[in-house]
């Protein structure tokens, strides 16, 4: 099926002019892009466009009724919670998605937030600028108590690819792997209930998608279940997390600490609870865990790989 027409919606969160995008523009007779696109901009920019690439930008059922010539919806991300996909299918409108292409960076991204929060890194870069060192009466300075890994327990929430990755990544370093069984989904009996898995875990790290299934998966009674001293990890998506809940937890002094790399509204312009300068042991982090130059080269060409597969009839990488 001919792709004449494409329309890039919201390119800047993907190239910081670092990429090489010659493989999306080879995919289309004509391919336009614009660097954000806002929810009234949408269906102009997308008249007479065959396919449209979006990151983050929402396509809904208005929208896609709007754009008749409309046969490929393209999401520049894995998730595609932005995609009215009811009203894509009753179109007959094909969606694919990007997938597995930052495993490597999350992972990494991962393992270095449980790293700094078992050193306690932040806490001695801060006390390294106050100049704590230099008044330090021995040649180190141990104020803020370190946490070797080696024989500790990892949790997951979330063993596809991803969270097989920051396994394998964690048992490098001599920890324990635990996985726990995900509402919405079979029960496996090589997998924990939450109410098994959080008591033991010295650590948990989050690797599933947000549906209502694990809306506030983790509020505050599965906060109170972990152990004192335990960390938890959010590389997966806000809203996962109940944030009041983590940020009064961390208050109490309860948990080892917490990092996260999403928040529940992004950019969180009208702030978050977790955004607060009072919580103790906590680290975020802008969304950055999927960022590295080679992931986004690799949505870049995913993207290609899906459109030209879809013009010659054979789609991948489907979703809805």
């Amino acid at each position: 099926m001919s792709l004449r027409r494409a329309v890039f919606l919201d390119l800047l969160p993907l190239d910081q002019n670092d990429l090489d995008l010659s493989p999306l523009h080879q995919a289309f007779d004509e391919l336009v892009c614009h660097e954000q696109t806002t929810p009234e901009q949408v269906i102009e920019r997308l008249q007479g466009a065959q396919a449209v690439i979006s990151n983050k930008v929402r396509l809904s059922a208005e929208a896609i009724a709007a754009c008749p010539e409309l046969k490929l919806i393209l999401v520049a991300a894995t998730g595609y919670n932005n995609v009215d996909i009811a009203a894509a299918r009753a179109r007959g409108i094909t969606v694919c998605n990007c997938q597995g292409y930052g495993t490597a960076t999350v992972a990494q991204h991962t393992l270095m937030l449980l790293l700094a929060l078992a050193t306690r890194l932040p806490d001695y870069q801060r006390a390294v600028t106050a100049g704590r060192w230099n008044e330090s009466r021995d040649f180190c300075l141990l104020d803020f108590p370190i946490i070797e890994l080696a024989g500790k327990t990892l949790g997951l929430l979330g063993q596809g690819t991803l969270g097989s990755e920051v396994a394998r990544l964690a048992e490098t370093f001599g920890m324990r792997v635990l996985v726990g069984n995900l509402p919405g989904r079979p029960v496996r009996p090589d997998r924990l209930s939450l109410a098994e898995l959080l008591p033991q875990v010295d650590a948990l790290t989050l690797h599933c998608p947000l549906t209502e299934a694990t809306r506030n998966l983790i509020g505050a009674s599965e906060l109170a279940l972990m152990k004192p001293e335990a960390f938890l990890i959010n590389t997966a998506r806000g809203g996962i997390v109940d944030e009041q809940a983590l940020a009064d937890t961390l208050r109490r002094g309860h948990l080892g600490g917490a990092a996260t790399d999403v928040l529940l509204e992004e950019p969180p312009a009208a702030g978050n609870p977790l955004l607060a300068d009072d919580i103790p042991r906590l680290i975020v982090t802008p969304h950055t865990a999927w960022g590295s130059r080679e992931a986004r080269q690799r949505i870049v060409v995913q993207i290609a790989e899906n459109a030209r597969a879809f013009a010659d009839g054979r789609p991948i990488r489907l979703v809805g």
